[in-house]
């Protein structure tokens, strides 16, 4: 049974989508852009990265700052934390319907007069969806409070250029004089997002083009949803996994590993990639602009410059792109419980995993990680421990029906 602590979503940080047109069009005649006061054209700020997420400081109206998720694959700024804005009145605001994978369709709350601001760059009437709680548990799932997730106002407003080899995003007016560095690939805006084509190679049908959104909100490396209106084609070595969580049950799907996929002229290989089920999905967002999501874990390979009013993105490799792609050796997912004392939780196992296999359990309280006490660690931490090394030993101290228990965990390399 879910609980209000329960992560949203293991695998992947998926957003909702807002499935009202009506909301962006009545907003439309609101919407501005963010601009620079005075004579500023650039500016830098520097930004957390946590499970491959950007984290940046926002202001809004003219408090904070509160840490936003820089997300590509959200439209309209998406507040999770209401109790930032002073003076909401629910009753007063438009509702709307949102809707989107892992989630039951939910309501939200339109806003037309909230002002945000990055560094000295401002935005009135920034188009705002506002929950009246964290339905996605980001706080939990990264282990720092989110208050929101903010994208397409920022990235068409300016051009972006981010840094993950350095945790530093520069972003410039557009009529700016900027150097690209790297190579430059086409994107497509559809709905607010960017999109790419790229070349997968798939079992039986070798290398094939598909159109991919470019999500820097997901902290996986791809997601193949669709291929010719159906399902994508499993790969031959697959795990069956969780893939996410929704108000009302699990997602389902396999991990396994795309054999080669190309991002304009850049390759790679053996690509971790889920494979959610497609008979869920279909029904939970519209796959009509995409195959599949393309996630951080692939795009904080490169430093990426984004032009999205002349629908262009510069790739430069950074230190980061020769690291292999490695998958959660453990099987299971931990998160914060912010209300109690900030507890790490584990929340759903795999079946077969490790984890499983040790004997770990759903709810567990983690108290120390290899005989060091939990307050060691970061989520992050413990995250790229888990993708570690095969082989390796992980031994837990948890807290279950008011004993300690140690179980020893061995990482294996199932994919």
């Amino acid at each position: 049974m879910l609980t209000k602590y329960e992560p949203v979503i293991l695998f992947s940080i998926r957003k909702l989508a807002i499935c009202a047109g009506l909301f962006l069009m009545c907003l439309h005649s609101f919407a501005q852009e963010f601009t620079f006061s005075g004579k500023k054209q650039r500016q830098s700020i520097q930004f957390r990265c946590i499970k491959n997420l950007i984290i940046i400081p926002v202001y809004v109206n003219d408090k904070g700052p509160y840490d936003f998720v820089l997300d590509t694959g959200v439209g309209p700024m998406i507040i999770t934390e209401p109790s930032i804005i002073d003076t909401l009145n629910f009753n007063l605001m438009r509702k709307i319907r949102l809707s989107g994978l892992g989630l039951e369709t939910v309501d939200a709350y339109v806003s037309q007069n909230v002002e945000a601001r990055i560094g000295r760059a401002k935005i009135k009437h920034i188009p705002t969806a506002i929950l009246k709680e964290d339905l996605f548990n980001l706080s939990g799932h990264l282990g720092v409070k989110i208050y929101g997730l903010i994208g397409y106002s920022f990235f068409n407003s300016f051009i972006v250029d981010i840094r993950y080899s350095e945790n530093r995003i520069i972003f410039s007016d557009l009529d700016s004089h900027v150097k690209y560095r790297g190579s430059k690939v086409p994107i497509t805006i559809e709905n607010l997002k960017p999109y790419v084509d790229v070349e997968v190679e798939i079992p039986d049908s070798g290398k094939i083009s598909t159109r991919f959104l470019m999500d820097t909100g997901a902290s996986h490396a791809l997601s193949m949803e669709m291929l010719n209106g159906a399902a994508f084609p499993l790969p031959e070595k697959r795990i069956k996994a969780n893939l996410g969580m929704s108000l009302s049950g699990q997602i389902k799907g396999y991990v396994g590993r795309v054999k080669t996929f190309h991002l304009g002229k850049y390759a790679f290989s053996d690509v971790v990639a889920g494979f959610p089920d497609f008979e869920s999905i279909s029904k939970k967002i519209d796959l009509s602009f995409r195959n599949g999501n393309l996630g951080a874990e692939i795009l904080r390979k490169f430093d990426v410059q984004f032009n999205y009013q002349e629908k262009f993105m510069y790739l430069k490799p950074n230190n980061f792109a020769k690291v292999p792609f490695q998958h959660d050796m453990v099987g299971m997912v931990v998160y914060l419980d912010q209300d109690q004392y900030k507890r790490v939780i584990i929340g759903e196992i795999d079946e077969g995993s490790p984890a499983e296999k040790a004997g770990l359990c759903p709810n567990d309280q983690i108290i120390g990680v290899n005989f060091k006490s939990i307050d060691a660690y970061s989520l992050n931490d413990l995250t790229e421990m888990f993708k570690s090394k095969a082989d390796r030993v992980v031994i837990f101290e948890v807290f279950r029906d008011n004993q300690v228990l140690f179980k020893v965990v061995r990482l294996e390399k199932r994919i």
